[in-house]
């Protein structure tokens, strides 16, 4: 932080304080800013879920605004997955906006980080302030989903600024929400599709893994409940009375390790395993 243009000289903090420790998280990764659109599309808050899943899920620290959106979805999909998460504030660490349990959440699991002295309330002018010291934290920028003119990719340019690695997620040409991320690409940043992709430029390692023989708590009665047939995400959380937030997150999780498929129509399927492939999962 010393080396950021601007660097605030003093810093309040609530939660977690370790997560600050040094360049690298708590869990030996980087701390990776995750941003977009506050009104993200269906598609926006797939992606954010499925990157910040991914990336928590292998020791990164995933950094955003915990504003409404793809900040939102991505510090719960960290936590959801045990992962650790930085929200910076536009106020202070006692008054973050906007307010509510996953602020709490994040308090409590991870860290609510602010230049703002306790007591002062949100304003306008503060979020794109903050913004510098998102992509300050951050090893690097993945830009979600944003309009044009979208205040993420005033974070991005930030980090373009301070050296960091900016990366954007294509969409379609027709969707207003995709075009914050083509002017983005268009301006120099990487292409991205997947987290995997991540994974050398950052140095992260492979996800924690089980011993081979047993899968974890959350997808044991997941994967039982796809046993012989093909559901809905929304289906799986009703029979199985789970958020459907948390839900998304291990599926998604586990389409990444090959244990479940997607399917027209929004359906998955369970992807069987034979004992070789249990094998080599034990020996990752």
């Amino acid at each position: 932080m010393d080396t950021i243009e601007g660097a605030p000289e003093c810093l309040w903090a609530r939660g977690r304080v370790e997560l600050l420790a040094g360049d690298d998280s708590a869990r030996g990764g980087p701390r990776v800013a995750i941003v977009g659109s506050r009104g993200p599309s269906p598609y926006g808050q797939d992606q954010a879920r499925r990157f910040s899943a991914w990336l928590a899920a292998r020791g990164a620290t995933i950094v955003s605004g915990l504003a409404r959106g793809v900040d939102s979805v991505a510090h719960a999909a960290a936590l959801d997955v045990g992962g650790d998460t930085i929200a910076v504030l536009g106020s202070g660490v006692d008054r973050p906006w906007p307010a509510g349990p996953l602020a709490e959440r994040v308090a409590s699991e991870g860290l609510l980080l602010s230049e703002f002295e306790p007591g002062t309330p949100p304003a306008k002018h503060h979020f794109p302030q903050r913004n510098r010291l998102i992509s300050g934290l951050s090893a690097a920028v993945v830009v979600i989903e944003g309009a044009f003119r979208s205040g993420s990719l005033i974070t991005a340019r930030w980090a373009a600024d301070q050296g960091r690695e900016v990366f954007a997620l294509p969409g379609r040409v027709d969707q207003p929400l995709a075009r914050g991320c083509h002017r983005l690409l268009r301006e120099g940043a990487a292409l991205v599709e997947d987290p995997g992709e991540l994974a050398e430029i950052l140095g992260l390692g492979a996800a924690p893994c089980h011993d081979g023989s047993a899968d974890s708590v959350a997808e044991v009665p997941l994967l039982a409940a796809l046993q012989g047939e093909t559901s809905t995400a929304g289906e799986l959380a009703t029979r199985l009375a789970r958020p459907l937030n948390e839900v998304l997150t291990d599926l998604a999780l586990l389409e990444l390790e090959g244990r479940v498929a997607r399917a027209p129509g929004g359906l998955y399927r369970r992807v069987e395993r034979g004992p070789t492939d249990r094998g080599r999962s034990a020996r990752r």
